[in-house]
């Protein structure tokens, strides 16, 4: 009876051990499990029994141990990570900058080359013309006299000599002598008008194109932007075929100012000619009166069909303001905010290029310590300003 009651009672301890062994075990997996697909967080718990110093309770506890530290590792991770995605994220933001900056600047450096070697052609042409020219012009007064003489020889011969040989009666009637007479100083005339246009171009090209950009000069703006007219005079004369643009000057006593000449006559020739783009390609039916120096009555009534105003003022003492205008169609806010962005253009391929203002931008505000901005309202023209230090020494 002792022993079968021993042996159950062994039998009974052991099943409540095995039960509770193996329930910490099935515990334990299922935790294990839970780690292995990525739950960080899980522990084991199984109250007192944790506490425990046998193996079981030392395998829980180096478990909980071990979740805890991959768990921390974990976190760092992600914050490693997030730090060095951020980081990735602010050195791309940097290289795209760079890369922008860079094409900006390579756009510029190839602008400016084009319109120094644009510059160095000009003059060199300007300097071959002047040349014969100034020989044609020099000899107007001379042919002027000798011709006068001739003429008076002619009428001295009429009055001495009233009835000429056959022959020469007839040559006379066959030259029409009098009609000669009379068109020949006309002929001289139209030379003399020629030879002035020439000598006034070929003066606006060497004005315009001047190669200073070692030094600033005192310059007289009004010559620069009288110089650029004149070399767009055939564009102003003939727009889009039609009957031209009338030009609007409100000069102010604007004194000399020190500046690159050669670039303002660049700033002025680029925002001129894009005036004149946006004048040729648009109906004049719907174009408002022009705006001139803050006046918008100066051109008006009536407002021509195509206008341009050029005013300038002193502001401040210390401020030279040029501002160009068109009576245009305007322009809306999107495109007006990246007029001087680098490549941007509303013109169609092979029209524009998209760096004439962007190169103007940086000239008045980089090398003239300047503003440049725009003002345009669909419908209701576009104004240029253009403001720049009268002494860039102060």
């Amino acid at each position: 009876i002792i022993v079968i009651s021993g042996l159950l009672l062994a039998s009974v301890i052991a099943r409540v051990l095995t039960h509770s062994i193996t329930q910490r075990v099935i515990h334990l997996n299922r935790a294990v499990q839970q780690l292995q697909k990525g739950n960080l967080n899980v522990r084991t718990t199984m109250g007192k029994e944790i506490e425990s110093m046998d193996e079981l309770g030392h395998l829980s506890r180096s478990f909980n141990q071990m979740a805890h530290q991959l768990q921390t590792i974990f976190n760092e991770l992600e914050t490693t990570n997030d730090q060095l995605e951020q980081r990735v994220r602010d050195r791309t933001l940097e290289l795209s900058d760079t890369v922008k900056q860079l094409q900006k600047t390579q756009a510029q450096l190839v602008q400016t080359e084009k319109m120094s070697s644009l510059g160095q052609m000009v003059a060199g042409v300007a300097h071959e013309i002047n040349n014969p020219v100034s020989f044609i012009y020099g000899n107007i007064s001379p042919a002027y006299e000798y011709i006068d003489e001739l003429l008076h020889l002619i009428q001295l011969y009429k009055a001495h000599y009233p009835a000429p040989e056959t022959e020469i009666k007839h040559h006379i009637e066959t030259i029409d002598l009098d009609f000669v007479q009379q068109d020949l100083l006309k002929l001289l005339d139209s030379i003399r008008e020629g030879a002035v246009r020439i000598r006034e171009i070929v003066k606006s090209l060497r004005i315009f194109s001047r190669l200073d950009e070692a030094e600033f000069k005192d310059v007289d703006l009004h010559a620069g932007l009288d110089s650029t007219l004149m070399l767009l005079h055939n564009r102003l004369k003939y727009a889009n075929k039609q009957e031209g643009i009338t030009i609007k000057k409100q000069y102010g006593p604007l004194p000399t100012v020190n500046c690159y000449p050669g670039q303002l006559n660049q700033v002025f020739m680029n925002i001129l000619s894009n005036a004149i783009d946006a004048l040729e390609m648009h109906q004049p039916k719907v174009l408002a009166e022009v705006h001139c120096g803050g006046d918008t009555a100066l051109m008006s009534p009536p407002a021509p069909d195509r206008a341009i105003c050029i005013a300038t003022d002193v502001v401040d003492h210390v401020w030279a303001l040029i501002q160009i205008s068109d009576n245009g169609p305007g322009m809306p806010d999107h495109v007006r905010e990246h007029l001087f962005d680098p490549f941007f253009t509303t013109k169609p391929i092979g029209k524009g290029t998209g760096l004439g203002l962007s190169v103007s931008y940086q000239i008045i505000v980089e090398r003239h310590k300047g503003q440049l901005w725009c003002e345009s309202n669909p419908g209701q023209g576009t104004t240029f300003k253009i403001k720049i230090p009268i002494n860039q020494m102060l």
